[in-house]
């Protein structure tokens, strides 16, 4: 089992929704810990956000999963990380604060160069800026 810090498309009900991918993969659902935050600053790359860490920058929203093993290069695939070949997003270790204990967790960051150009998503939180910007109104997290 393995703690993963998600931000961006594979949140709950966007487009690579992680409960999904496991469920197409046969793979046992991953278990919500919790909301939490990772010190950054979020980018617009257009279908999907891209965060590069700062501890100087604002709180960028997500959610922490407990997922099993085999999801990792599934997770992996999505996100375009292959072993030996540089690709926009890295698979990194992040420590996460979440229910109230601190989680060693992965995550997927992009490096500072990368986000040259591209609109910073100043609120941290990629669902409500793609709803908005989308014309889709608000989102509830309630549940």
């Amino acid at each position: 089992m393995q703690y993963v810090f998600i931000y961006g498309t594979l949140r709950e009900g966007e487009i690579n929704d992680i409960g999904q991918a496991a469920a197409r993969h046969g793979i046992a659902a991953p278990r919500l810990i919790g909301r939490a935050s990772v010190m950054g600053r979020l980018y617009d790359f257009g279908d999907y956000p891209g965060l590069v860490q700062d501890e100087a920058a604002g709180p960028v929203r997500g959610d922490v999963y407990e997922i099993e093993d085999d999801l990792v290069p599934v997770l992996d695939d999505i996100e375009g990380v292959r072993p030996g070949i540089d690709s926009l997003f890295k698979s990194r270790p992040v420590s996460v604060p979440v229910a109230g204990r601190l989680l060693a967790c992965f995550f997927y960051p992009v490096d500072a160069v990368s986000v040259e150009g591209r609109t910073r998503i100043e609120a941290g939180d990629w669902v409500s800026y793609r709803l908005a910007r989308d014309g889709v109104g608000a989102f509830n997290y309630g549940r």
